[in-house]
């Protein structure tokens, strides 16, 4: 297996801290000199923190890290993020990595009452439709095409395949995604597309479900799940537009 990721630009979303945090730092650490790292999250103080964590153990690699502090649950947001990847000067990277790793738990309660259109609109707005006008962006922004290695990574759940009792928003808004990067891999033979469920993490969300619903279960360190995935990206033999769950790589 290869031992690096290329000289690329990655772009991962939801970066400031849990599963999103622990991706920065283990693909800092597979980019080669002269790569582009783009931290995507909303929490600019931690953001900034990270950011100036990895230049600092990277400067030997020459790597540039940024940060975009930006709202992916707007219409703004998603347009910022897009507009400064477009600033980066990536005419002799050979790669361009994707990871939609950002999203929110919604309201956790029976089907019967979300009868409010604002609250579903905004939940998949954040969840789905921003996940899907970023991608289209990016891929504008750097068009694939032969010789350009370019890979999208879902940050997925058991649960966009399986459903869940109370959890209609969650549920919808995961299968929503897989469905939306399953036509992206069929579109585009020249992109990669994984969709990729890392378990139950040690994060603040699964403290917050503990907290909610009393289900509480034993949790992965963010490192091993994300260890899998950087396996999996190094691999690169994984079927376009596939779902791989931590527990089954």
């Amino acid at each position: 297996s290869p031992s690096t990721l290329g000289r690329g630009i990655c772009i991962i979303t939801g970066a400031s801290k849990g599963f999103g945090h622990t991706l920065a730092q283990q693909v800092c650490s597979l980019l080669e000199s002269g790569s582009v790292l783009l931290l995507v999250a909303r929490t600019g103080t931690l953001l900034q923190k990270l950011t100036e964590e990895l230049q600092s153990s990277t400067s030997a690699q020459q790597l540039v890290v940024r940060c975009i502090e930006a709202d992916l649950s707007t219409e703004e947001g998603v347009k910022e993020t897009v507009r400064a990847a477009k600033q980066e000067d990536v005419k002799d990277v050979d790669h361009v990595l994707l990871i939609n790793n950002a999203a929110s738990l919604p309201s956790i309660s029976h089907f019967s009452s979300f009868i409010n259109p604002d609250e579903v609109n905004s939940y998949l707005f954040f969840n789905v439709t921003s996940a899907l006008t970023l991608t289209a962006g990016i891929l504008q922004a750097f068009p694939p095409r032969p010789g350009l290695r370019w890979t999208v990574v879902n940050i997925s759940s058991a649960f966009a395949l399986q459903a869940l009792p109370s959890w209609v928003l969650y549920c919808t808004g995961k299968a929503a995604r897989e469905m939306m990067f399953r036509v992206l891999a069929a579109e585009e033979p020249n992109v990669k597309v994984l969709s990729y469920s890392p378990g139950p993490m040690d994060t603040e969300m699964q403290e917050e479900i503990c907290r909610l619903t009393g289900a509480c279960y034993d949790l992965l360190p963010c490192q091993e799940p994300g260890a899998k995935l950087m396996k999996l990206l190094l691999d690169n033999n994984f079927i376009s537009g596939s779902h791989i769950d931590f527990f089954d790589a």
